[in-house]
């Protein structure tokens, strides 16, 4: 399929589209009436509830867990009577722009063929949670390794947090060492710039790091316990203490 034929048939989608947005809105203007004149409580009241207005989605990074959960809170009050085909036509009616759009074609043209039927329309947004997810978590989880500190923990627990958030986060080699490096404290980055040897990978890293600050930790014990064997007014206040912390 060529660049041009794909463009026209995306145009002619968003238009068929729009006409089903109109029908829906229509559809929602009647069942506002009907719920005035007729029942007062249960499920009918979310018929002529006002509700924020659906942002258009096109797969941008972290919006999606947001853009489902306006959809199921839209699709509950307004559309709830709809069917299932209605509803998947609703949600596909606000997901442009973008690769976003080579999905809705390739969707509809497994819906209109038989070859996808969703039961339930939760159905069909968990499959486009798992479509558009996978970058979204990226992103969160490189921001997070952006963001991390080791601050007052031990290395050994910093080491292990910052394992668990750079899984996901597509960072490797040299630029997840930069980012280790940036995020411990000062006092151990200054320990290993006395290193003879250079580290060359992460795990080389992880290791010589928890090991400084295990044999720092054990020097200010041993300097705590030869304070406190000489005796003296300070001992008790000493007692008292919480153990050294990391290397700063």
């Amino acid at each position: 399929m060529s660049q041009l034929n794909l463009h026209e048939i995306i145009r002619q989608q968003q238009e068929q589209l729009a006409a089903i947005q109109a029908q829906i809105q229509a559809l929602l203007v009647a069942q506002g009436e009907a719920g005035r004149g007729g029942e007062v409580g249960g499920s009918n009241m979310g018929s002529h509830m006002e509700v924020a207005k659906l942002a258009i989605f096109n797969r941008e990074a972290g919006k999606v867990g947001g853009f489902i959960m306006v959809c199921r809170l839209f699709l509950r009050m307004k559309l709830r009577r709809t069917s299932v085909e209605e509803q998947g036509q609703w949600v596909l009616s606000y997901v442009q722009g973008g690769s976003a759009d080579i999905w809705k074609e390739n969707v509809m043209e497994e819906l209109e063929a038989g070859k996808v039927k969703y039961e339930s329309v939760e159905e069909f947004l968990t499959s486009l949670r798992k479509e558009f997810r996978g970058g979204e978590e990226e992103s969160v989880k490189a921001a997070e390794l952006r963001k991390l500190e080791q601050g007052g923990r031990t290395m050994e627990e910093f080491v292990q947090e910052f394992k668990r958030a750079a899984r996901g986060s597509r960072y490797e080699g040299r630029p997840l060492v930069e980012e280790f490096k940036r995020g411990m404290n000062r006092g151990i980055q200054r320990k290993l710039m006395e290193v003879e040897n250079p580290l060359t990978s992460i795990e080389q890293w992880y290791q010589r790091t928890m090991a400084l600050d295990r044999n720092w930790r054990e020097s200010r014990r041993e300097k705590e316990r030869l304070r406190k064997k000489e005796g003296g007014e300070g001992a008790p206040k000493q007692e008292r203490q919480n153990l050294p912390q990391p290397l700063v």
